[in-house]
């Protein structure tokens, strides 16, 4: 059985399809028994979706160096 810092660790990589088949099915496992890691596992989902529906982005390299830039001239 894996450790709760180890299902955490799949469970994000579950959020973004780069677990493997194996750490899925021993993570499906876990969240069957620890019911503090399937209430994160939900959470984890949950934000994943909000953010995807917000539609966030980062800022591009030229938005960073002109923030910068801003920051050093105040």
């Amino acid at each position: 059985m894996i450790t709760c810092e180890e299902a955490a660790i799949i469970c994000n990589k579950a959020q973004y399809r780069e677990a493997t088949l194996w750490e899925s099915i021993k993570l499906r496992i876990h969240l069957l028994i620890c019911k503090v890691c399937a209430s994160y596992a939900k959470k984890n989902a949950k934000l994943t979706t909000l953010c995807q529906k917000a539609s966030l982005r980062g800022f591009s390299e030229d938005e960073k160096m002109k923030i910068k830039d801003r920051l050093r001239n105040s």
